[in-house]
């Protein structure tokens, strides 16, 4: 900052930067003049007057008669500037910080070979990461994992608030990462309980893409939902693509064209979620877009003031000013016949 002595402070956009806590003191600055003009009305018949010839001279005035403006312009300014320091300039800077109560959040996506059909577009598998990561962007302060999951489930990020990473592993996945053949929901349910059991978070949410039904894994759909819901995990599931048609009429092909749906209905009503269908991109986007307003995250913005004073500055070039007129008052500097 520069010291107090700078004629800085006294530039225009100086002047423009202050906040002015009391700002009716710079209305009297006009009427310093004024005083001035009160003090010679009042005190002009008590002056002593020299009666001499005067024979005014044409010409540049003479220095020590400019000195003798010294004085009285150092009061009116020494006056002046007391004013501006009541008037208490400040500047004024706010930032505004948002704080939230983050959700813990963990995918469970599907990269069976199945996930590869193009009823979305360009593949389930696609269509699905391409929604997770503009679900990821539209969060504050979540952390949120990835697990993948086939013929056995994978743990492919642990819960993390960089979502940068999150991103590099999403334009990584591939049904290539888990060989085996198969869709282990539960498995994979497991999995995301398990590394959000102990966590902090008062709430914890578990999304689940699939497009089948449960055909392998070492732990039923239902247990991991039950185990879910004993440990306060929400569980959303949403199954991605067309459902499939037959053309028997027998209850057992009516049966196997539900039962994609019916086990993820089952899951999310156990895991005290919902469940979503989506047949295509643009209602696979919306049911994330649901999610995303059910998990609402719960905000506050912190609005921190700094407040500079520059009271003193100007008080200090008052004082300054009415120590020169002071100092001035006995000298050749004053007129002392005005006295």
């Amino acid at each position: 900052m520069e010291k107090w002595f700078s004629l800085k402070w006294f530039g225009y956009e100086v002047f423009r930067s202050y906040e002015w806590v009391y700002p009716y003191f710079l209305y009297l600055l006009p009427f310093i003049p004024i005083l001035f003009w009160l003090r010679n009305a009042l005190h002009r018949k008590h002056k002593q007057r020299l009666v001499i010839t005067y024979s005014p001279v044409r010409g540049a005035r003479d220095w020590q008669t400019l000195l003798r403006f010294v004085q009285p312009v150092s009061v009116a300014l020494g006056i002046a500037l007391i004013l501006v320091a009541l008037a208490r300039p400040q500047v004024i800077s706010e930032r505004t910080d948002q704080y939230s109560e983050g959700i813990d959040i963990m995918l469970l996506l599907d990269i069976s070979d199945s996930m590869m059909e193009k009823d979305l577009s360009p593949n389930r598998l696609e269509a699905a990461k391409l929604v997770a990561r503009q679900f990821i962007k539209g969060r504050l302060q979540d952390r949120i994992g990835l697990i993948v999951f086939a013929g056995e489930a994978v743990s492919l990020c642990p819960l993390t608030t960089d979502y940068e990473l999150l991103y590099g592993f999403l334009d990584e996945i591939s049904p290539a990462m888990v060989p085996t053949a198969g869709t282990a929901i539960g498995s994979a349910l497991a999995v995301a309980v398990n590394r959000m059991r102990e966590t902090p978070g008062e709430s914890k949410v578990a999304i689940l893409i699939s497009d089948g039904d449960n055909t392998s894994g070492n732990l039923g759909p239902a247990t991991s939902a039950q185990l879910a819901h004993a440990f306060g995990v929400k569980v959303y599931t949403i199954s991605v693509g067309k459902q499939k048609k037959s053309m028997r009429t027998d209850s057992a092909a009516v049966s196997n064209a539900l039962v994609d749906e019916t086990e993820l209905k089952n899951i999310a009503g156990l895991g005290n979620g919902k469940y979503f269908r989506a047949s295509d991109n643009s209602t696979l986007e919306g049911v994330f877009k649901q999610i995303d307003q059910l998990e609402k995250v719960k905000s506050r913005d912190v609005v921190s003031r700094d407040v500079t004073d520059f009271y003193r500055i100007y008080l200090y070039w008052a004082v300054l000013f009415l120590l020169i007129a002071i100092g001035t008052k006995s000298t050749f500097m004053a007129n002392i016949l005005e006295d």
